[in-house]
């Protein structure tokens, strides 16, 4: 049985409607908005009839406080007939509908059926999406791609056993996101994750990085320095672009993989280690070794287990998600309401190679966010890279579905139905007149993307 509350400064309003609704519903009834308030934090509220008219207190103040409380609860206005211009404007701010006194028992009985039915259908979508978000991401990482499935997939598997693991992918694919995974999903978690960037670092300056040293091991060393191998004990030590190491030190990373064990710069003491090695290289390690630039024993003790990032345009059926994630992300971080692309964007960012992968995408995006002006990206709103290598389309098309490469046509239909149904506000009528089909088989569809994520 739905809830419903009752809000009006005329006691025999409240009591008339509470004895013609208490049959389908459970009833609350509040006189003021302090009682109204907290009778809405106390339980869980559906639907309210509201007074505009509360004495001293304003029926609007109260209904922006419960839109900020409460966004979800369905708020039908009651208004004498001389306020209608102020109930419509409560409906701009969230109210579902209104009421003109006197009422009509059944009219209001009818209204609330439809607001709580379209509130249960709202709730449904809720539901329906986030089953979908939790379908396309791992641990942050997202993609809903086949390709990307199997990689969760590994990273289950993985996150808890101390084998050594090398990501392999190019520049800009997402490998430490994926160690990072492995580490903070696996019984690691609560320890060290360190991360180094082989290329990044001079040789000695990388092996006292690594190894630490003592005071006076070198100039400069005023003092004693653990290394990433002590201060990683227990946990997990990422060492990206592994392929850049030198081999001198190569040589060194062997014998800790082989003893468990490191020794300082400038001492004779060994210290024991316990660090799981995840490694990454956008280079294919089995050719560096045939050309001598890389130690083989060493590949063998790092490739335990491969995991291989796919490219991004092996996996263009994720660049919606991925569009979706980076608009939400950078419109968050300069404070503004979330951006959306046009239709006419959307062609190009999915049309687009990507030789930079998700990293290049991201850049796109943070671009576009802080530099347009409207809450709509058009084209001319995207760096010139993607402009200069995507198809001419229009620049101001009306905004749309746009469906990526990759999807089945069971995914398509799905993406459509939901397109369609947020398209009409969750109006199931419209949105199965629209779609050519029953409103019951409309139903039917949504209860199976509901099962089929359960």
């Amino acid at each position: 049985m739905l809830n419903v509350l009752i809000i009006d400064d005329e006691q025999s309003i409240c009591s008339s409607l509470s004895f013609a609704l208490e049959d389908e519903f459970k009833v609350w009834t509040a006189l003021d908005a302090k009682s109204a308030v907290t009778l809405i934090e106390e339980n869980e509220i559906d639907g309210i009839l509201l007074d505009l008219n509360l004495g001293k207190t304003n029926g609007m103040d109260l209904l922006r406080t419960v839109k900020e409380r409460k966004p979800e609860v369905v708020v039908i206005i009651m208004t004498a007939y001389g306020t209608i211009e102020s109930s419509i404007d409560a409906i701009k701010k969230g109210a579902y509908h209104y009421l003109t006194k006197p009422l009509n028992l059944d009219e209001v009985k009818l209204l609330l059926n439809q607001a709580l039915s379209y509130q249960q259908l709202h709730r449904q979508i809720q539901v329906l999406s986030e089953a979908v978000r939790q379908q396309e991401t791992y641990a942050g990482i997202i993609g809903k791609s086949k390709s990307m499935q199997k990689v969760f997939q590994l990273i289950e598997k993985l996150k808890d056993i101390p084998s050594n693991i090398l990501i392999t992918g190019e520049s800009g694919t997402g490998k430490e996101l994926v160690a990072r995974a492995i580490h903070y999903q696996g019984c690691r978690q609560n320890r060290t994750f360190s991360v180094i960037n082989c290329a990044a670092i001079p040789e000695q300056l990388l092996e006292s990085e690594l190894f630490g040293y003592e005071k006076g091991a070198f100039t400069g060393a005023y003092q004693r320095k653990q290394g990433l191998f002590e201060r990683s004990y227990g946990g997990t030590i990422f060492l990206d672009e592994i392929g850049e190491m030198p081999l001198a030190l190569q040589a060194k990373i062997l014998r800790v993989i082989q003893e468990k064990v490191v020794t300082p710069l400038g001492s004779q003491e060994v210290k024991k280690v316990d660090v799981r090695i995840i490694s990454a290289t956008h280079r294919n390690l089995r050719e560096e070794v045939e050309k001598g630039h890389f130690r083989e024993d060493l590949f063998y003790r790092l490739n335990v287990i491969p995991i291989q990032i796919p490219s991004l345009k092996e996996r263009k059926e994720d660049i919606p998600l991925l569009v979706d994630h980076f608009l939400a992300l950078y419109s968050g971080k300069i404070g503004v309401r979330a951006k959306t692309c046009s239709s006419a964007a959307k062609r190009m960012l999915y049309n687009y190679s990507y030789p930079g992968n998700v990293r290049e995408l991201s850049n796109m995006l943070e671009y576009g966010v802080v530099l347009s002006e409207s809450d709509v990206l058009q084209p001319e709103d995207l760096p010139e890279t993607v402009r200069e290598k995507s198809p001419k389309v229009e620049s101001h098309e009306e905004s749309g579905l746009v469906i990526a490469d990759g999807l089945s046509m069971a995914e398509v239909e799905r993406e459509y139905i939901l397109y369609t149904l947020e398209k009409n506000e969750g109006h199931r009528m419209k949105t199965a007149k629209q779609l050519a089909i029953s409103e019951r088989g409309l139903r039917e569809k949504l209860k199976n993307y509901l099962r089929e994520k359960g």
